[in-house]
């Protein structure tokens, strides 16, 4: 590579499944007009800098003006310290090397339309753009790869560092569209050919959120109390919902997992109404609002990760016309979005512009790719 090679990935709403993959369940995924870009331009040097949009520009719509950026810098000739469990950029250096792919020296510079802290996945389409960056730049043919990719960014934003986190983030940015992923048996994704008549809107509640300790609240109670369930013949939240078990059984745990593993359990429930609603022909707008919003309240009274910020900008915006939304992400925090009728969507963004957050109106995009 001799030239300046630049690639760009997608954000993602999740509209069924947040607290789910983790057990190994499934999730509802769209990739979104977001978009993390990369430019990527060889040295002839060991070094890898990378200069990235500064993170005090972490609101939905502020664009970056005045240029501002942040500066890393790695030699991949000398051993690779972490600064921290969250130094995504050089833990994605390192796993790339640690999996034998010949790195060299590289400028990339990085910029992001991606609210940061958000719950809209900023560090995992950051890592997504750093892998496939650097697989062009050294023209690896796993560069054409999207599943090797996310696998690549799981392995260097989570497993490297033995986070809480799923694998949703990283395989809806990395493909793209309107997807299923399923990870009972590795992670399978299985497109969903619908073009949806409603739009979807972005708001930013302009809170940021600890996304590690909302995971870990939600994930460890869950997976604690699906353990204790095991000596009474229970196999998951699969065997609960729809495999025959006797869901009584689960009162058997204390009322704090006993809430958490019934919440996803109607999750799993909304999450496959869901999936069956968007293979189904004709108007399935307000339905669809509908299991939004209801897999919202299961979020936000069973795994208690909305705010009161968020509530505020829901009910205002469904009061405007919005069929349903939701909190996205993890939670505690962040965006969330509506589902609305097109025509209608101005109006709602007014509304809840009023109130002091703002919004955008989204379009399903594609994946990982060079631009």
């Amino acid at each position: 590579m001799s030239k300046t090679v630049k690639v760009s990935n997608p954000s993602r709403l999740c509209l069924f499944g947040e607290h789910q993959d983790y057990l190994g369940l499934e999730v509802v995924a769209v990739a979104i007009n977001l978009r993390f870009s990369a430019e990527v331009t060889p040295r002839d040097d060991s070094i890898i800098r990378i200069k990235i949009r500064d993170e005090k520009l972490d609101t939905l719509n502020v664009e970056n003006t005045e240029g501002l950026y942040q500066e890393y810098l790695t030699d991949i000739s000398k051993e690779i310290v972490y600064d921290s469990d969250e130094d995504f950029m050089r833990s994605t250096i390192n796993v790339l090397l640690k999996k034998g792919y010949e790195l060299r020296g590289f400028d990339i510079k990085m910029d992001s339309e991606i609210p940061i802290g958000k719950g809209m996945c900023s560090s995992s389409t950051m890592v997504v753009a750093i892998v496939k960056a650097l697989l062009e730049g050294i023209g690896h043919p796993d560069a054409k790869d999207p599943y090797k990719i996310a696998q690549i960014a799981f392995d260097a934003e989570v497993a490297e560092f033995g986070h809480p986190g799923g694998m949703m983030d990283q395989y809806a940015s990395a493909l793209g569209g309107l997807i299923n992923l399923k990870f009972a048996n590795g992670t399978e994704a299985f497109p969903i050919n619908r073009s949806l008549s409603g739009a979807f809107i972005l708001f930013d509640s302009l809170e940021r959120k600890d996304t590690l300790n909302v995971l870990a609240a939600s994930k460890i109670p869950t997976l604690e109390g699906l353990e204790m369930l095991k000596e009474y013949g229970i196999e998951g939240i699969h065997h609960l919902a729809f495999g025959g078990a006797d869901v009584s059984l689960v009162d058997k745990l204390d009322d704090f997992r006993r809430k958490k593993v019934l919440t996803n359990i109607d999750n799993y429930k909304i999450l496959k109404k869901g999936i069956e609603l968007l293979n189904q022909d004709g108007d399935i707008d307000e339905e669809l609002g509908a299991l939004i919003y209801a897999h919202h309240k299961n979020l936000r009274d069973g795994l208690g990760i909305s705010t009161a910020t968020i509530e505020k900008i829901l009910d205002c915006a469904i009061a405007n016309g919005a069929y349903g939304g939701k909190i996205n992400g993890s939670g505690g925090g962040g965006c969330c979005f509506v589902y609305a009728p097109r025509d209608k969507a101005e109006a709602i963004i007014e509304a809840v512009g009023k109130l002091g957050y703002p919004g955008k109106i989204l379009v399903q995009d594609t994946g990982v790719r060079v631009d």
